[in-house]
């Protein structure tokens, strides 16, 4: 009983306490809206407040910054105008000036036509007066003007004809003194250092036999073995009365070396009929391929060359066989390689593009029989087949002046050529050759004018001419010589140097009665 009284009493006090406390809470909460609301108007006053000073003091700040740019640009003004017063006071002044300086041109000009004025007045009396000395000097010299002018041209020409010969001997000297001795010995310390074999059987080879009468057995029965042998090698064999020896006679010298062993064998062996022969004729052969494999890698090694292509070094051993007026043109080529290497080592030139080229340079030769044009461009033909070096092209192209030397060693190549073909008794030239060079050497002297008569001495290596006195001064004597000097390398081919004498005398004669 007592529990459900508590009971009770606690539902009552719950039924009344819930409504008293939510009057009590709304009673709090309102005050606390009011109070929220009160301090919200004071801080919006004081934002407003404090707003109203910040608005002040920018507005201040502005009007600060205002009046300090103001004062600023005022003060630029100032100064500008101060420059615009000083320029326009400059511009005023120039102007002035130049007032004044166009002043002075006028003046100046007038003076000028004043001057020109007299000027021409002074002109037109001096032509008067030259035209009346003119006309005096005709009367007292007796000339015309153009006679007067022919007369004083021929002794200028006079004059200039002795200062040029007088130039051309100095300077010709100075030239032969500076360069002359040099070349000299350069020349001789490379010829010296430098020496080959120089002839070649050209048309006939001797092959020596036991005894005569291996004659009846090269010849055969009715012919036949000489017959067969001359077949095969195309070589003429010419056996005649003289004792224990062959002749063959052939204008190709590989086919005449492959007779030559070719019988040698055959006598060595002492069976000859035409099977034997032909067996013999292509050993020969074989043999002869040989020999010219290693004359190609000979002249190699004592040349130096080095990274030729292996046909071009077969080319060079054919050489061997091969001629030009008597000379051995493989000994030449060597000579040549070596010639043009020692003086581009002298001159400090590229030697080894020198000496290259100096065993090149008639590789034409090894194939001028077999193929078109001269040995130079079927040279060059070769060696681009064969990707050689430019400049060793350009070289062995120009060695007989068929174009310009590119480099100094194409040249060295040229002066190597020449004193190799040059050597006393390096080649030989047929007399008529010999006599047509020689008249051409005195026909080309005979063509100036003023030579009486030239001759041309020492197997063509000096020309002598004698001119009329009468029209070769001693001064026009050496423009003469240079002259005919010229026309002598422009004109003609010939080994070495033409030696060019003028000479000019006077005789008196008279008679003692």
């Amino acid at each position: 009983m007592y529990i459900i009284i508590t009971i009770v009493a606690v539902l009552i006090s719950f039924a009344i306490g819930i409504p008293l406390g939510m009057v009590f809470r709304k009673k709090i909460a309102e005050s606390k809206i009011q109070s929220a609301e009160t301090e919200a108007e004071r801080l919006v006053s004081l934002a407003k407040t404090e707003a109203e000073n910040l608005k002040k003091e920018e507005i201040l700040k502005a009007k600060e910054e205002i009046m300090n740019s103001k004062k600023e640009l005022d003060q630029e003004i100032k100064e500008r105008r101060g420059e615009i017063q000083k320029q326009e006071a400059r511009i005023i002044q120039k102007e002035e000036n130049l007032e004044k300086r166009a002043d002075n041109y006028e003046k100046k000009e007038r003076d000028l036509e004043h001057q020109q004025q007299e000027i021409e007045k002074k002109r037109n009396e001096v032509s008067k007066l030259h035209e009346q000395e003119i006309v005096e000097l005709q009367r007292i010299a007796s000339l015309t003007e153009e006679e007067a002018k022919k007369t004083l041209l021929a002794e200028l020409d006079k004059q200039l004809t002795a200062e040029k010969a007088a130039m051309i001997r100095e300077k010709e000297q100075q030239a032969k003194e500076e360069v002359t001795k040099n070349a000299k010995e350069i020349l001789t310390y490379t010829i010296q250092k430098c020496a080959a074999d120089h002839s070649q059987e050209t048309t006939v080879s001797i092959v020596s036999l036991p005894n005569d009468d291996m004659k009846g057995r090269i010849i055969g029965r009715e012919g036949r073995n000489i017959r067969a042998l001359e077949t095969l090698t195309g070589i003429d064999l010419i056996i005649d009365d003289t004792p224990e020896a062959v002749v063959l006679s052939g204008f190709d010298p590989l086919r005449r070396e492959v007779a030559k062993i070719a019988l040698e064998k055959l006598i060595e062996d002492g069976r000859i009929h035409p099977a034997k022969i032909e067996e013999m004729v292509e050993k020969a052969k074989e043999e002869v391929d040989n020999t010219i494999k290693e004359e190609g890698e000979r002249a190699v090694l004592e040349t130096g060359v080095i990274g030729l292509h292996p046909d071009l070094v077969k080319l060079l051993g054919k050489l061997k066989y091969r001629t030009s007026y008597g000379q051995n043109v493989l000994n030449h080529s060597i000579e040549v390689s070596n010639l043009a290497r020692i003086m581009a080592d002298e001159l400090g030139l590229d030697a080894k593009l020198a000496r290259r080229a100096g065993l090149l340079h008639d590789i034409g030769k090894a194939l001028d029989h077999d193929m078109e044009g001269t040995h130079v461009e079927i040279g060059v033909e070769v060696l681009k087949k064969y990707k050689e070096n430019p400049l060793v092209i350009n070289a062995v192209e120009a060695h007989h002046g068929d174009v310009e030397p590119q480099t100094l060693e194409a040249v060295l190549v040229q002066a190597a050529d020449a004193i190799s073909a040059s050597r006393p008794g390096a080649r030989r030239e047929t007399l008529e050759a010999y006599i047509k060079r020689l008249q051409n050497l005195e026909a080309i002297a005979d063509s100036f004018d003023g030579v009486e008569k030239s001759f041309a001495i020492q197997a063509g290596r000096e020309i002598r001419i004698i001119v009329k006195p009468d029209k070769i001064s001693d001064n026009q004597m050496t423009i003469l010589a240079r002259d005919v000097a010229k026309k002598l390398e422009n004109e003609m081919d010939y080994p070495g140097q033409i030696k060019v004498n003028v000479i000019r005398e006077t005789r008196v004669t008279d008679y003692a009665k």
